[in-house]
């Protein structure tokens, strides 16, 4: 039986939204840290589609990176609103919206999730 597509793209999407979370946990973390510069995670849609392509392994001892593992994943330098005199560009209005649609997006994902599985569990009925 061949994964279903649906499920895997929104597995693939809630661990890239973990990976955003973690991001924007560092930031407010840092929010009072002199010269830190916040970082953000690229758009889900540019990962996604820069993962399709998968590293083959001709040896056991190779490692394989995964585009949306957080270990592996890469950030980017996000715009401030505005840079503090000590450098610090976080802004925790920025960062409190991020992490709302973070939260919306997951509770999306996981309302799509359980629609598709309930229309499985319907039809396998």
């Amino acid at each position: 039986m061949q994964p279903i597509y649906l499920l895997d793209l929104a597995s693939q999407q809630e661990r890239w939204l973990t990976v955003r979370q973690a991001v924007v946990a560092q930031n407010i973390a840092n929010a009072n840290t002199p010269g830190y510069a916040g970082m953000d995670v690229g758009a889900f849609e540019e990962v996604y589609d820069g993962a399709q392509l998968q590293m083959t392994e001709t040896n056991s001892k190779h490692l394989s990176v995964d585009a949306l593992d957080p270990e592996s994943s890469t950030t980017k330098e996000s715009a401030p609103w505005e840079v503090t005199r000590s450098g610090n560009s976080v802004s925790l209005e920025q960062e409190m919206l991020k992490a709302g649609s973070i939260n919306r997006e997951y509770s999306l994902n996981t309302s799509v999730v359980k629609a598709f599985n309930q229309m499985l569990s319907a039809s396998v009925k």
